[in-house]
Formats: C-alpha cells, sequence, structure tokens
C-alpha cells in the first residue's frame, strides 16, 4: 500500500538510478521488454509503499518522489511474460535491486535449495522480505582537499597487485586490519613507498557474493570476481559498513599522498545472478535477454566467462550502465584506472572486436580515456584467447611472459630467443598499431594461480582445501620444486629455490615493458602450494606477515632491482629496442648469431643496454664465466649473492640468477 505522505510525480529519464534533487529523488531503469514498473520504497519498519513508474521514454521507465532522499531503501518489481524457452523471466513477486544501486542494505543468503528457491525466477511468493534493497545515496561529503591522480607517466609504472583484506589483515599491530582504513595507515603506505612501487591494483572492491555452490559448503568468495552491484563498495572491506564508501575514499587519498595510483580490478564479463540455475536479482528479473547474451534457440546463457552468465556489451543501454559505473569511480573515488577480468567477453558482438562497443566507448570517454586501462585478454569462449589483439591505449596482462619466463628459469629450457623476445617487450605480440612496449604488461604470478614462493617449492597444485577433489585451477604451472615438494629445512633446495626465486623478480623488474609484482612474493609469502585460492578467506591467503622464515634477501632485492630499473635510463623510456640502444651478447661478449640462439644447451647471454648498462644471465645452476664487453669499466650495481668474481672483465659466477653491471660507480 502507498504512505499517504508519498505521491510519484513526473521524472526525468536522465541521469540513471536514484537521484537526489532539492525536495525529492528521481527514479530512471532500463527495460525493453517489460510491462509495468513498480518502485517499492521501504521505511525502517520493513513497511512498502508501491508506485508505477508513471513514464517511458524509450525503454527508460522513470518517475519522482518527493520528501525523501538519501538512506531511503528501495526495490523494483518488474511485470512482463514469464517464458523462459524465450529467455524472459519477469516475476514481480521477486524485488529486484536497482543495476544503478550506488549502496545495498543486506545480501542474498544461500547456503541451501530452500533459500535459493525464494530468489528463482519460477517461485511464486513474494520475497521483498529478505531481499536486498538498494538505498539512496546523496552527494559526497567527503573532503578531498587538494587530492589529484598522480598520474605516473605508463613507462615509469610498477604494479603491486594486492586484496584489500589479504594485504592487510595480519600486518602487524594494525588497527582496523582487513580494511579501506587499513590501506590508508601510514605504515603501510611507508611499506609500499619503500618497496617502491607506484600504483596498487587492488583485487574487486565492489559489492559481490558468494556464489551459491561456495555457500553450501561454508566457503567465501574471497577473490571477489562476481559481483552483485557495480556502482557500489564492498561493505565487508569496511571498518564501519555503513561509512565504507568514504573509507574507500580515504585510502585512495592517502595512497594519492604517497604519489601512489590506485588501479581496481573490475568485473564488466558478467554478474551473479550465474547461470539459469542460480538466484534472480537484477538484470534478469529487468530484462534477461537485452542485459546478457542468451541464445534465442534455447533460452539459454552464454558462457564465455565460464560463470553463467555473459552481459550484452552491445546493447546501448548495458554500454551506458558500464561507462556510467567506470566513470562514477573516477569521479566519486578518484581511482586511476582499471583491469578488465576476462576483456574478451566485453569486446564480442558475439565475434571479437575490439575497435567498437565496449573498448571504443572508454576510448572516446574524456573522463576514461585519461585513465590507466589493462585487459586480461581471453576468454573460455571458441576463439577467446587474443593476447595482443587490442589496441591502444589498453595494456594487456602478458601470459607469454609468465610462460616463458617461467619456463627459461624454473624448467630451464635454455630458450634464449623466447626469453630475450620477453625482455625486449613482446614486440611480436605488441608492436603493431601504433603501440609501445608499456602494452605489455609483465607478471611472473598473480592472484590466480602460484605464489612466487610456491612456484619454487610445488610441482603440483595443492587444492585439496576448495573442495574440489583438487581438479580446479591450473595443471600446466611450468613450477619447479627444486628436489622436494614443499617447504623444507633443507638448505640446498632453499638456496636454489632462492637464486630461481631471484632470477625470476630480477627478470620481472628489468625487463621492458609494465612489471606487476604479486603482494607478498616480495617476501616469500606461501599459500601452501594452493594455485586457486580463490574461496581461502582465511590464513592461506592473507599474507603471513609474522612468518619468522620471512625472506629480507628478496625484499631488499625488489626495492634494489626497482631503484635500478628507475636508473636504467631505456627502462624508463617506453620504447622499443633496437639495435642502436640493445645488443645482444654470448658468453664471451660477442655478438649473438643463429648457433647462439639455438644452443638451448648454454643457457647464458648478456644484454647490453644503451653501452653503459650489461645484464649478464645465467640460466643454470652451475657455473658459468662471462667476458664482458671491453673498453669499459663495469661496476657491479646488483648480485643475487656475493658468489661472483670479476677480474678483468671476465665474470664468474657460482650460480643461477642475473647480474647487473653499469658504467658509473653505483651508491652506497
Amino acid at each position: 500500500m502507498k504512505h499517504p505522505e508519498l505521491t510519484m510525480q513526473s521524472g526525468k529519464p536522465y541521469p540513471m538510478g536514484a537521484t537526489v534533487c532539492d525536495n525529492g529523488v528521481n527514479f530512471a531503469v532500463y527495460s525493453a521488454n517489460a510491462n509495468a514498473i513498480e518502485l517499492c520504497l521501504f521505511d525502517e519498519q520493513h513497511h512498502e509503499t508501491r508506485f508505477r513508474l508513471p513514464e517511458k521514454d524509450g525503454f527508460i521507465w522513470y518517475g519522482f518522489v518527493a520528501n525523501i532522499g538519501a538512506g531511503q531503501r528501495y526495490g523494483y518489481r518488474v511485470y512482463g511474460e514469464y517464458a523462459p524457452e524465450k529467455g524472459y523471466f519477469f516475476n514481480p513477486n521477486k524485488l529486484l535491486i536497482d543495476p544503478y544501486s550506488k549502496q545495498l542494505d543486506g545480501k542474498p543468503i544461500l547456503r541451501n535449495a530452500d533459500e535459493l528457491a525464494w530468489y528463482r525466477p519460477e517461485d511464486a511468493r513474494d520475497n521483498a522480505h529478505i531481499a536486498p534493497k538498494s538505498v539512496v545515496v546523496g552527494a559526497s561529503q567527503f573532503d578531498w582537499q587538494n587530492d589529484k591522480h598522480p598520474n605516473t607517466p605508463i613507462g615509469q609504472t610498477i604494479i603491486y597487485e594486492a586484496h584489500v583484506k589479504g594485504f592487510t589483515q595480519q600486518f602487524p599491530d594494525l588497527a582496523h586490519a582487513g580494511t579501506y582504513l587499513a590501506l590508508a595507515d601510514k605504515r603501510v603506505i611507508q611499506y609500499l613507498h619503500t618497496l617502491g612501487v607506484t600504483a596498487v591494483e587492488l583485487l574487486p572492491i565492489h559489492e559481490h557474493l558468494d556464489e551459491y555452490h561456495l555457500q553450501t559448503l561454508g566457503l567465501h568468495n574471497y577473490w571477489g570476481y562476481n559481483t552483485y552491484s557495480h556502482f557500489s563498495v564492498e561493505r565487508d572491506y569496511a571498518a564501519n559498513p555503513l561509512q565504507a564508501a568514504d573509507e574507500f575514499r580515504q585510502a585512495v587519498k592517502a595512497l594519492h599522498a604517497a604519489g601512489i595510483e590506485v588501479i581496481l580490478d573490475v568485473v564488466y564479463n558478467h554478474t551473479a545472478e550465474q547461470d539459469l540455475k542460480g538466484a534472480m536479482l537484477c538484470q534478469r528479473g529487468m530484462d534477461n535477454v537485452n542485459w546478457y547474451w542468451v541464445n534465442e534457440e534455447t533460452g539459454n546463457y552464454f558462457n564465455w566467462a565460464g560463470t553463467g552468465n555473459a552481459l550484452k556489451m552491445v546493447n546501448r543501454d548495458v554500454l551506458r550502465w558500464a561507462a556510467d559505473s567506470l566513470r562514477y569511480w573516477v569521479q566519486e573515488f578518484h581511482v586511476d584506472g582499471f583491469r578488465f577480468d576476462l576483456g574478451t567477453v566485453m569486446a564480442r558482438e558475439p565475434e571479437f572486436n575490439v575497435y567498437r562497443g565496449f573498448f571504443s566507448l572508454l576510448y572516446q570517454d574524456p573522463i576514461l580515456a585519461q585513465r590507466k586501462l589493462i585487459v586480461e585478454a581471453w576468454d573460455i569462449g571458441d576463439n577467446g584467447y587474443h593476447l595482443g589483439n587490442f589496441a591502444y591505449p589498453y595494456l594487456e596482462w602478458n601470459g607469454a611472459f609468465r610462460d616463458d619466463v617461467r619456463q627459461f628459469w624454473c624448467e630451464q629450457n635454455g630458450d634464449l630467443g623466447a626469453l630475450a623476445t620477453r625482455w625486449a617487450g613482446s614486440s611480436d605480440l605488441f608492436h603493431k598499431c601504433g603501440r609501445k612496449p608499456s602494452a605489455s604488461l609483465n607478471f611472473i604470478t598473480a592472484h590466480d594461480g602460484f605464489t612466487l614462493r610456491d612456484l619454487v617449492s610445488y610441482n603440483k597444485k595443492h587444492n585439496q582445501m576448495n573442495q574440489e577433489h583438487n581438479q580446479d585451477g591450473h595443471n600446466e604451472n611450468h613450477s619447479h620444486n627444486h628436489g622436494t615438494e614443499g617447504d623444507t629445512h633443507n638448505p640446498q633446495i632453499n638456496t636454489l629455490r632462492q637464486h630461481t626465486s631471484q632470477a625470476l623478480l630480477a627478470t620481472l623488474l628489468l625487463a621492458n615493458g609494465t612489471p606487476m609484482l604479486l603482494a607478498g612474493d616480495e617476501f616469500g609469502n606461501s599459500q601452501r602450494g594452493n594455485n586457486n585460492a580463490y574461496c581461502q578467506d582465511n590464513s592461506i591467503s592473507w599474507l603471513d606477515w609474522y612468518n619468522s622464515e620471512h625472506d629480507s634477501c628478496l625484499q631488499n632485492d625488489v626495492r634494489q632491482l626497482i631503484g635500478l630499473r628507475r636508473k636504467i635510463e631505456l627502462l624508463n623510456q617506453n620504447i622499443w629496442f633496437n639495435d642502436e640502444s640493445v645488443s645482444w651478447r654470448n658468453t664471451d661478449g660477442k655478438i649473438m648469431q643463429l648457433i647462439d640462439w639455438q644452443d638451448k644447451n648454454k643457457k647464458a647471454m648478456q644484454i647490453q643496454l644503451a653501452q653503459n648498462w650489461l645484464i649478464c644471465i645465467n640460466g643454470k645452476h652451475a657455473t658459468e664465466v662471462f667476458r664482458l664487453p671491453e673498453n669499459q669499466n663495469w661496476q657491479c650495481h646488483y648480485a643475487p649473492s656475493q658468489e661472483f668474481t670479476l677480474q678483468n672483465n671476465m665474470l664468474n659466477v657460482a650460480h643461477l640468477g642475473v647480474w647487473v653491471f653499469g658504467t658509473e660507480k653505483p651508491a652506497n
């Protein structure tokens, strides 16, 4: 029933969502196939007041309600045809959140079939008493003071991938551990600043849900790649859930003050409604066939994301929603960029086309085009792998860098050509269409897969805690346990692991392109062999800051290598290597010939950068002798250990690793 003091009036079709005006709130929502839409308002006693949205322009339904404002809880009931065979699931008995929700109250509980049934489209019961509600949000009063985007040049960017909770949950003696406020803590920011990174890439902080199968197992979606509301800040990472948005703003502001950018990992390829057996929460009930890619013959979803559904990024209203959401995070939260999970999905029409639709929209948007934009260049659909096929200005997670570098150092395959190609910026993939080396986002490890410590400690994944019979996660890890599986007190094995870890980090941080370091790799953090810890919201995934076995040597290496990268001018210019700037030399100091590249037993070479820097690479756990280029007074700027000698330009190294020399004396 209607509250006597509230009336529905004529409103405006834009902006979308709930917009606070002088004396009320304007509501606008998209649906092409609905017959009618009811706005449902809820008071503090949970009483519901319903209004039919009175106006419709195009496919936008809208209306204005006076005498309400920020904090008002609301939802929608959408009327239309129920025809699953055609992909229509309209059911006004299911309260839906607003796709433009900027705050939510409540989350669906889906621990068993009975609880799920309340959110199923075929269920005739009214679920408003348990369904989450959207909350009207007014203009932010947050004091940004003089906050500005650091705008670090892309050629000088060094990214640190972290999870808000996992990064800070066990940080020593930290107030509000695991929250945005912890991320804003001076000691946390000082740690990042001292390490030398220029940006943090945060795993999803949009409001997300635990999938049905995880709730039935008592597990949680720790990573957060199951987005429920693309405008709402995840409340679980807030010290005060009602202040989540401002707490995140505080973190961004504090990081910016230290010159550190904030990049968000975002999911616009699918939503938390999952497959046809999942819950109906928002888009499915709003207009399923226009929000998602649906097979017109069967009514089933195209499952390119592997999660049950795929958002239809050719529909102009869905595209506007996505752009509005991304712009909101830049304008309201001052974020500096985005990493797009499973980017190929958003480029499908359904065939891949990066020059239209979603990625074209971002390219021409005056707000978004100025931000750092990163894509994961694949999905699980046919013809889903498109590494190197995206266009300027997008950076791409370079899986080829990860695999080739792992194979060289962990498997010791001796492929100097593949290593050189990746070290030079992967020109085979990115030197086209005017792109620069920065387009290659280089990484050895990421949230998805082994940590660096586990990469050198396990031959096989150990994902039993995920309760999927160890069937989940990657099988081809190109890892090497160096003689025993898992932790060991054997000093010889631990030394071998250390050398391999140092070589991997040196390659990452000294290669042409944009490096990304996984949080915790710099001190040997382990996930106990779990290479798919997406559902482990516990000590398996949280960084183990208290571990007495922390590798301070690695930490010092990372600081030193990042500092060295800044000194090597060629690595900051974001230009392709050429014969004038770089020479590839064999261990005798001579220019590499075809026979040198083909000799996979040698496993060693030298890279001379702009005449005044020299990188010596030994890819085997055995001694190697290098004759350094003549007529230079080479000084050691980085060595993984003291087990080397340099006399009369003859370098003798005792083990696997990377050594860096310069013509200037290194600073103390």
